[in-house]
């Protein structure tokens, strides 16, 4: 079943294309802004108007002729305004069929793609050198919904968890855990705290220039091969990954171990990347380094930018690595898109290392590479969020005190409700909160980080929506009848009728999500929906209703509630029956 905008612009669009003679009309359909506009509006006329020099009034009402004859089911009646928009409103016996097919299958609320790609998403990708910070959470969580949706859509999802494990600064930590582990201190003791034990270890290199120069030949060891060098390492990053995955356990989050793809996956890889680069005549040596200039990239004083693949001692730098990445992910998962959540600071590296990939065949021709950018996290001072000491605040710190604030405010709320049982609800509210209030803003943009708007039971929040999702369910528990034998009948109340519109258009909400990555969009529209069904709950009595009346009720209650679910686990949001 097609989704209702997706319906709307192929009839325009085709009865566009007839009476213009150009093909591949675009209908430009979009929901209407306001209920006297209809419920949906087609803008196409002006622009294919403009095409032909014609009268975008005269055109509009040749389009409106053309699709009365159509006689589409789904149209009530249409009509022009404006300069040339047209106006349409659909129709009642329509949406009380594709209710009934949906009740019948709530799956279909979001129908499976007719395409199926295999998508590649680059999400969370923490340096193991350290535990997780603040810094994480906005990949984590874009990454983890936009996985959660286009799986949703049927595609095949390959998440890839491209964690730094390699480099100058493992070196660094491998000498000071060989110093620890002489000193028969208890290692997993000491690496608890992986931010004290890098401290303790960034000290010594930079006060001890001894240790210092072990440190670089542990690098070189560690590259080489060297077995007692990589068993350390490995113990390592061992811990490091359990910290990972305590924060992914907490916040939701759908990556497991074996979505692991690590810097040092691809090191076997980093010297064929630099022959298919010398073999496509790209390699210019700079200062002693290997590069790639491409003309399209060039600084503010017009000279070129470099991609440094190799460095004058022959360590290799994230380009390469991720010029790896993009092979494999091309030629060995052969990927339809790849989709990179990497914050907007790397917005060049990528364009760059996209553009080399491109020109030396390392990319497939039908793979899409897409920065999936986004902004920064905000103190109120407008500065990055950090403690008051100027530290960078670890992930879980962050999610715990979220909890906690959480669980004052339910308590405060519930006083009589067990500690167990606002405990537990405390934990999926102010992990929700945090979640929410990262995916409800535009992706592009920073935000200021706010305790009390993100636990607010007002407005577009998290609390708000699992408290609505909660209410309906109160609603449902009261009847006798199973839901199921419920079918919605009536659309004669405004508030009935925009209800159950604003239900079926979380398919085309999705596709949205799916398109652009924008998961805000999707936020929104759950807003949206609980207010609409707020309105209905008010202007329209169910449990007082007659029997036929309140059936009808209950059952678009049931299915408001359904789509609330589906569109919160789609933001890795968990629902609660009470709140």
């Amino acid at each position: 079943m097609e989704t209702l905008k997706k319906t709307l612009n192929q009839l325009v669009g085709s009865c566009l294309t007839e009476i213009s003679g150009i093909a591949d009309c675009n209908a430009n359909v979009i929901t209407a802004s306001k209920p006297e506009f209809g419920d949906y509006q087609a803008n196409g006329v002006m622009a294919i108007a403009k095409q032909l020099q014609t009268n975008p009034r005269q055109l509009a009402a040749q389009l409106v002729e053309k699709i009365e004859a159509r006689d589409e089911k789904l149209i009530d009646h249409i009509e022009i305004a404006g300069p040339g928009f047209i106006n349409i409103h659909l129709s009642n016996q329509a949406l009380l069929l594709r209710a009934d097919i949906v009740q019948r299958d709530s799956q279909l609320l979001i129908p499976a793609t007719p395409e199926a790609k295999t998508i590649v998403i680059d999400y969370s990708s923490p340096n193991l050198a350290k535990e997780m910070h603040v810094g994480h959470l906005r990949g984590t969580i874009i990454g983890d919904c936009l996985a959660r949706v286009l799986e949703r859509q049927g595609h095949h999802i390959v998440r890839q968890n491209h964690v730094g494990d390699w480099g100058t600064q493992f070196g660094m930590l491998i000498a000071y855990m060989r110093e620890v582990m002489q000193d028969n201190e208890d290692l997993p003791t000491q690496l608890a705290d992986l931010e004290t034990f890098y401290r303790a270890a960034k000290q010594r290199f930079d006060s001890d220039p001894a240790f210092a120069e072990i440190a670089r030949r542990s690098v070189v060891k560690l590259q080489g091969g060297d077995a007692d060098h990589l068993a350390v390492w490995k113990q390592f990053i061992e811990q490091s990954l359990q910290h990972c995955h305590a924060v992914y356990e907490k916040l939701n989050v759908t990556l497991r171990r074996e979505d692991l793809k690590a810097e040092s996956f691809y090191n076997n890889e980093l010297e064929g990347i630099v022959k298919a680069l010398d073999a496509a005549s790209l390699l210019s040596v700079s200062d002693g380094a290997r590069c790639v200039f491409l003309p399209e990239f060039s600084g503010k004083d017009g000279d070129p930018l470099p991609v440094i693949i190799q460095k004058s001692d022959g360590g290799y730098l994230y380009a390469t690595t991720d010029l790896a990445a993009i092979q494999y992910r091309s030629h060995t998962l052969n990927a339809d898109r790849s989709l990179y959540v990497v914050d907007a600071r790397q917005s060049l590296h990528f364009q760059q290392v996209f553009a080399v990939a491109r020109a030396a065949g390392l990319s497939s021709e039908n793979i899409s590479l897409e920065h999936i950018a986004y902004g920064t996290m905000m103190c109120s001072d407008g500065r990055p969020f950090k403690t008051r000491s100027g530290d960078t605040i670890k992930l879980m710190d962050l999610l715990d005190e979220s909890v906690s604030r959480a669980f004052d405010l339910v308590s405060e709320k519930n006083p009589d409700v067990d500690k167990s049982s606002r405990r537990a609800i405390a934990e999926k509210v102010g992990i929700a909160a945090v979640k929410y209030a990262e995916l409800s803003k535009n992706r592009t943009s920073d935000y200021i980080f706010d305790w009390s708007s993100m636990l607010s039971f007002e407005g577009n929040t998290a609390p708000y929506l699992m408290y609505a999702y909660a209410r309906i369910r109160s609603i449902l528990r009261k009847q006798e009848l199973a839901i199921d034998k419920y079918q919605i009948t009536s659309l004669n109340e405004a508030e009935e009728r925009s209800l159950l519109i604003k239900v079926l258009q979380l398919a085309e909400i999705v596709e949205m999500v799916a398109d652009d990555c924008f998961p805000n969009l999707l936020c929104n529209y759950l807003y949206e929906l609980a207010v609409a069904f707020m309105r209905f709950y008010e202007s329209c009595p169910i449990l007082k209703a007659d029997q036929a009346l309140r059936d009808s009720r209950l059952s678009l209650a049931a299915l408001s509630a359904e789509s609330l679910q589906q569109g919160l686990d789609l933001l890795g949001i968990q629902t609660l029956e009470q709140m």
